[in-house]
């Protein structure tokens, strides 16, 4: 495989970073994860958004244009010879001297690793064997205060201690919960449940990642007039729902067979939802 370093590729065994890089030292880095579908990158512009706004957050200007770092990982995917992959893009503060407090001045690192993946779209092969089983945890997702939740940076500490709790289990996905009780997201996805009245999912004015993926779905909902509604929402109410599930780029939509062990039918709104999404992804093909 071939990974792009700092606008060169390299082998992957010899694809790099400077052991005093920020993004080592602190997690200073902010990233995205995407799926190419055909050779072409899903909602990039979406993607390319997200990650600016991440920088923006971050008061890291790298000073590369999102045409810039679109080459790069156009570059990745035909060195590797791959249509249908995952990608993550990466960037650093890069290199400064060694303290808590950045420097403004930036040299950024810049990382595109990808691997492939199976085709999406109409008659392809979802990333996951069966449907989720979703167990609820005990760490807390991140106050919006604390870590801003729409910063996707390299800190996953906080993903990373709710799926460790999961190792008992052997359950999928962990479902946060925020300080308050109210449903937050997984660890590394966001979750919609429907009552019978309306497809739910948790609202953005909570700790809850702006999902390029969630945003999708929420879009094909409305374009099918399936009534819909962001909010505050308990444990309760997904374990008493009719159907729930998750989304991620990788996962895209992803069924829930289980959570904390409740049974879940897999119904409507998750089948037409799964095949609009994969009637999007066909586009690219």
């Amino acid at each position: 495989m071939q990974y792009h370093v700092d606008g060169e590729l390299h082998d992957a065994d010899e694809a790099t970073v400077n052991v005093r890089d920020r993004g080592f030292l602190y997690g200073d880095a902010a990233f995205e994860t995407l799926r190419a579908y055909g050779g072409d990158l899903f909602e990039w512009e979406a993607h390319a958004r997200r990650l600016r706004e991440t920088c923006e957050l971050l008061e890291l200007d790298h000073g590369l244009t999102e045409d810039d770092l679109r080459r790069r990982i156009d570059e990745t995917l035909a060195a590797n010879d791959l249509k249908d992959a995952y990608v993550r893009l990466s960037v650093t503060r890069g290199v400064q001297p060694g303290k808590l407090t950045p420097s403004e001045d930036v040299d950024p690192t810049v990382v595109v690793i990808v691997k492939e993946l199976p085709r999406g779209g109409r008659g392809g092969t979802p990333v996951w064997d069966d449907p989720a089983t979703l167990q609820t945890v005990r760490t807390q997702r991140v106050a919006d205060r604390a870590i801003p939740a729409k910063a996707k940076t390299h800190n996953y500490l906080n993903g990373i201690l709710a799926r460790l709790e999961l190792r008992a289990t052997g359950a999928d996905e962990a479902l946060m919960l925020d300080a308050d009780g109210h449903l937050a997201e997984g660890a590394t996805s966001n979750l919609f449940f429907a009552d019978g009245q309306a497809l739910k999912t948790p609202s953005l004015d909570g700790p809850v990642l702006p999902g390029v993926t969630r945003s999708v779905v929420v879009d094909l909902a409305r374009s099918e007039e399936i009534p819909i509604e962001e909010g505050t929402y308990t444990l309760d109410d997904v374990r008493n729902a009719d159907e729930v599930f998750l989304t991620n780029t990788t996962w895209e939509v992803r069924p829930v067979e289980t959570v904390d062990g409740l049974d879940v039918e897999s119904g409507p709104v998750t089948r037409l939802l799964s095949k609009l999404y994969d009637e999007r992804v066909e586009e690219f093909y």
